[in-house]
Order: structure tokens, then sequence, then C-alpha cells
């Protein structure tokens, strides 16, 4: 009966997910619209920070908490889970552009601080001078898409008005993450009535739960034609995951960095430099999307 009641719950999650999704995507692709600024800039900014709060509460919380393995193990699966399974079921359904300064600049970043990060974890923390230096490489990210950032096309007809733009991405963020917590909840009761793993929760069920607003975000943005917001999403999150959240867990106390999850950290390097290497042509197809998924089941398999 209680995993009957936890299964609806699930389910009631992912509905308001979804609503909240449809609200959240039309709402920033009017922003963009509104102020003549490329779909993409608004992806890999208000769409993807948006869509990582759930990462962001949960790392800091744990952090505030003592809990740092539930703040690192939640960035690097989520951010594995993002990039293989996200953009690979999006693919799969709707093949996606990839624009040059993604392929050229926003990937090869994302390779370069996750590289970072590994190396930090070798020492088996991230104190206050990790911290800043992920803080740093944030505020350099911001202060690229301040100066790079391209202008969108018009919109056609008349522009939504302030009001209800404002309405639809604040309402719609509110019920990703209202679908996502009750989501995330429901998972991890589920997980805990049939005996599975603590170590598999937080790398899977967890990270999943969390990132639960950029998969349904995506998915809803790739099948409405705006591979912009869909592709600069993944990419601004995981980028927001290690500079931002993990930066700011840092400068509360030191996060332990176990050295298990350096094996979950090179998969998650190894993830970004895989959807580099399937979309360096412009496009991630359908079989790039295939072979990303295949890249998490074997991933997934190591954790059973």
């Amino acid at each position: 009966m209680a995993v009957l009641t936890e299964l609806i719950l699930l389910a009631a999650g992912f509905f308001i997910l979804v609503k909240g999704a449809q609200y959240f995507v039309d709402g920033a692709s009017a922003l963009a619209a509104r102020f003549n600024v490329s779909q993409l800039v608004i992806g890999l900014t208000i769409v993807a920070m948006g869509t990582s709060l759930p990462e962001a509460s949960v790392s800091i919380i744990a952090a505030l908490r003592g809990s740092a393995d539930v703040a690192v193990g939640n960035v690097l699966g989520s951010n594995s889970i993002n990039i293989m399974v996200i953009l690979g079921l999006t693919a799969v359904l709707a093949p996606l552009k990839v624009e040059k300064s993604t392929r050229c600049y926003e990937l090869p970043f994302t390779v370069f601080i996750t590289g970072v990060l590994i190396y930090m974890g070798r020492s088996g923390s991230l104190g206050f001078g990790q911290g800043c230096i992920l803080w740093l490489l944030f505020l350099c990210y911001l202060a690229y898409l301040k100066f790079s950032g391209g202008a969108g096309e018009d919109a056609p007809g008349e522009a939504l008005p302030l009001w209800r733009l404002s309405l639809y991405i604040f309402g719609g963020l509110g019920l990703l993450l209202l679908g996502s917590n009750v989501a995330v909840k429901a998972a991890v009761e589920i997980a805990l009535l049939l005996e599975i793993s603590q170590r598999f929760i937080g790398l899977t069920i967890v990270a999943l739960g969390t990132s639960l607003p950029e998969l349904v975000t995506s998915l809803v943005a790739g099948l409405e034609g705006k591979a912009d917001i869909a592709v600069g999403n993944i990419v601004g999150s995981n980028v927001f995951n290690i500079l931002f959240v993990l930066g700011s867990s840092a400068l509360i106390m030191p996060v332990t960095f176990q050295e298990a999850f350096l094996f979950d950290g090179w998969i998650s390097l190894g993830a970004a430099v895989l959807l580099l290497l399937c979309a360096w042509r412009g496009k991630l197809g359908r079989i790039g999307g295939l072979v990303l998924l295949a890249a998490y089941a074997c991933y997934f398999y190591t954790l059973l």
C-alpha cells in the first residue's frame, strides 16, 4: 500500500513537471524574442540556472548539514544524467542543432572545469580556496556570456505583455521545483521501501530527481523546435552545478571528496567529451542520442 501511494505521488510530480516546463519554455522563448536576445543565451543562463535550483538547494543544504557525499554525488550524477540521458533522449525524439559557439567554447569549457574539479578532488576535499577558484571561473563564464551573447530574431506578431511573460517564467519555475520535490521524495521513499543502497540512491535516483526540471524542459523545448534552449539548458546547467553549486558548498564548509567519486568525475568528463564528439558537425542526431543513452546504460550497470 505504501509503495502504491508513493507511485501515485511520483506520477503527480511528473504531471506538475510537464506543465511547469511548458510554461517555463514558452516564457523563456518569449523573453528572448522581446529583448532581442538569442535563445541560446537564454538557455545558458535563465533556463539553465532556473532548472538547476534543485541541485543547488540539495547540495548547499547537504553542505550545511555536513553531508558532503550528497553534495558531490548529486552534482556528478546530475551532470552525467544531463548529458547522457536527457540530451540523449531528447536527440532520439527530436534531433538537435548544436551552435558553433557551443561546440567551440561552451562544451570545451565544460570539459575543462570538470577536469579542474577532478584535479581538486584528488586532495580528498574541496576547501575555501577551491571554492574561491570555482567561483572565479563562474564569474568568468558569466562575463563571457555577457560579451558574446548574440541577438535573437524578432518575434512575429504581438509580444507577450511583461506581466504574462513573468507569470510564465516564475510560475513555470515554481511548478518545476514543486514537481521535482514531490517526485524526488516519492522516488527515494520507493527505493528505501525496496531496500536499495544509499550510494545507488544518491548517484541515480536523487541525481535524476534533481535533474527532472532539465529533463522535462529540454524534452519540451526539443519537441517544440527550440533546440538552442534544449542544448543551452543542459550545458549551462552542468557549468552552474560545478562552479556555483559546488563552489558555494565549498565556501560554506569543506566538502569531502571521496576517492570513489573520482570515478564518477571521470564519467562526467567522458560524457562531456562524448557529447562534443557526437555534436561536432553541428547536429546531435538520433544515432548520437542512442550512443549517449548506451553510454549511460554501461555506467548504470557499474552502479548495480
